[in-house]
């Protein structure tokens, strides 16, 4: 995705540009927790929701299941990543995730991160439903998100107004019991959940996520950018200062 503006543009991009490559709120650690969650076969139907850089999409390609499909709302994603993950059975589609082209029932497994909290609460749904829909019965969905702990109305408010402004998205996370009720609500039981700390962008977390190398590659790079280490410290500030009450969330749900 090509970045053109640094103060207009969407944070995980930004970060993607400085040449961050695991943009989940929970790192790493998390997402391997969900594709370990979702137990992925050699007889599975994979759809991915929002591959973005395709991190996950390699972690899950490499368990060689039946076949695996990639849905993003973005053209530049789709025609990067089908050039950058080829294979047989692998698939990359234009499509708005609550509205895809796929068959009813059609998918074992299907699973999106960082994509939900960006969506008002009534798309949420209708990305969840979609899931629902191509999913056969038993078949498995994990979400990947951002959460909220200890906070009442007037603080979620607050704190989604301030990360809007942050990261040039309107994002909108809930508590794990909102998370919860979403999923059960369009037919889903939830299993398992998962969480871990929202330190996307502490020194710590980067290191863990990229490697040392990689890490001092990022550093260079927002070094040498006014513009991008602007909005970095901004999207950083943001975190530090709500920290204790945001979290990253995974939660494994199967269809009644």
């Amino acid at each position: 995705m090509e970045v053109k503006d640094f103060s207009k543009a969407q944070g995980h991009w930004i970060l993607a540009k400085m040449g961050k490559r695991v943009l989940r709120p929970g790192g790493k650690e998390l997402t391997q927790k969900l594709v370990d969650g979702l137990n992925i076969t050699k007889q599975d139907n994979i759809v991915e929701f929002a591959p973005g850089m395709g991190y996950t999409a390699s972690l899950t390609i490499a368990k060689s299941p039946l076949t695996y499909t990639g849905i993003d709302a973005d053209n530049e994603v789709v025609s990067s990543l089908s050039q950058k993950i080829k294979g047989e059975n692998i698939q990359f589609i234009f499509s708005n995730a609550n509205s895809t082209p796929l068959l009813e029932n059609s998918k074992d497994k299907v699973y999106g991160e960082a994509m939900l909290t960006m969506q008002a609460d009534h798309r949420k749904s209708e990305i969840i439903r979609e899931a629902h829909r191509i999913l056969k019965k038993g078949g498995l969905y994990a979400i990947h998100e951002l959460g909220l702990v200890d906070i009442d109305e007037s603080l979620k408010a607050t704190i989604q107004k301030d990360l809007a402004y942050a990261i040039k998205v309107n994002a909108r996370p809930l508590t794990e019991e909102e998370w919860k009720k979403l999923l059960e609500d369009e037919g889903f039981e939830v299993l398992k959940v998962f969480k871990n700390d929202m330190s996307l962008l502490e020194y710590g977390r980067i290191i863990d996520d990229e490697g040392l190398l990689r890490f001092f590659k990022i550093g260079w790079n927002v070094i040498r950018n006014g513009a991008a280490r602007k909005r970095i410290l901004e999207m950083r500030d943001v975190f530090k200062k709500y920290q204790k009450h945001m979290n990253a969330i995974v939660l494994i749900a199967q269809k009644k």
